[in-house]
């Protein structure tokens, strides 16, 4: 009788602190999280008028490099060899720069996505804080949650909460 008791005793402790865990999906959290989709949005507008630019400068350099082959033609060889080097050079500084703000659009991009990701890291801590969970893992595309059951999933109650404090 002592045993049982004993016994009983020892699975309600056990039973009282069983950790609590949730994961989140972290391909489905980023997709409809708001601040993230505002974000590409925001930069795919940034990017296009990157193209349209790119476009055009590309356009007028091709225009401006028929008129140079028309007028070549009419030069002495050594005039029209100097003149093309210099339209060469022309080019490479033109592509350069227009690649370096390329660079520089990814680089903004990335610098943003990361504090996204930052914040959301953060917020997901504190939200586990509040509701007493011991552990939050991450799931989904390279995620570490194999398997999961629907009631551990905390990703659309994150999400909403996410998108909550964005609005605000």
């Amino acid at each position: 009788m002592k045993r049982i008791i004993l016994g009983l005793a020892f699975l309600t402790i056990v039973s009282c602190t069983q950790e609590k865990i949730g994961y989140v999906d972290n391909v489905k959290l980023m997709q409809d999280y708001q601040e993230k989709i505002d974000i590409e949005a925001k930069f795919k507008v940034k990017a296009d008028a990157l193209t349209k630019k790119r476009d055009s400068i590309s356009q007028a350099f091709q225009i401006e490099a028929q008129a140079f082959q028309v007028k070549a033609q009419s030069m002495p060889q050594q005039k029209a060899q100097e003149e093309y080097a210099a339209f060469q050079q022309k080019g490479q500084f033109i592509g350069q720069q227009l690649q370096q703000e390329d660079q520089i659009l990814q680089q903004e991009g990335q610098v943003e996505m990361d504090s996204v990701i930052s914040h959301v890291k953060k917020e997901i801590e504190a939200y586990g804080k509040a509701q007493g969970f011991s552990y939050i893992l991450g799931g989904g595309e390279g995620g570490s949650v194999l398997y999961g059951t629907d009631t551990n999933d905390l990703t659309d109650e994150i999400v909403k909460m996410l998108n909550d404090k964005y609005k605000n």
